[in-house]
């Protein structure tokens, strides 16, 4: 390496990696983190007389379950669920019984298509968005009883668009979280 450090010989990096490893708090939590956070994103101080705002705490549970199947067990839907109910304001248990039956239908997806590709991937999540958005809009007609289903057609559309930002986010974080931060 130089005397300012701006460069450095292949072997000076391979050096820097060896006796490394990712940290396991970083590489189990960042996932949980990030759809908690992303359920906080409800807070936002934009007023809208219709709901415009993708559920992006949905979206972030299923790209982590797509692309790092095993990462998620499946009862993870009720804390994530229950973590989204506190800040989503939809009816409470609406997200832990939506999120637990999610997790539930992507393990028979898991099961039953071993291999699949972007295309399958963003289909299935299309559809099932498409069933919560539904879904949630049902329950909240029921609570409030005034159910506007048709209402709900921008937040699906943006969804809809929106998924493959979401995955390309999950994939930068997913490499973050198996950076090699921990010495061995």
């Amino acid at each position: 390496m130089n005397w300012r450090g701006l460069s450095a010989t292949p072997e000076e990096i391979g050096r820097k990696r060896i006796n490394r490893a990712p940290s396991p708090i970083v590489a189990n939590g960042l996932p949980w983190l990030t759809i908690m956070l992303a359920s906080m994103a409800s807070f936002s101080p934009v007023i809208a007389s219709a709901p415009v705002m993708p559920p992006l705490a949905y979206m972030m549970l299923l790209a982590w379950r797509m692309l790092r199947p095993g990462m998620l067990p499946v009862w993870a839907g009720l804390p994530l669920g229950f973590v989204d109910d506190l800040y989503s304001g939809q009816p409470f248990g609406s997200g832990i019984v939506l999120w637990s039956a999610t997790m539930l239908a992507m393990e028979i997806i898991d099961e039953r298509f071993l291999w699949r590709g972007f295309i399958q991937d963003w289909l299935t999540a299309s559809v099932l968005t498409t069933a919560y958005l539904v879904l949630c809009s049902a329950i909240a007609g029921l609570a409030t009883r005034y159910p506007l289903p048709i209402v709900i057609v921008p937040q699906l559309l943006l969804s809809l668009v929106l998924y493959p930002v979401v995955t390309g986010l999950v994939a930068m974080l997913d490499r973050v979280r198996l950076l090699p931060l921990k010495r061995l």
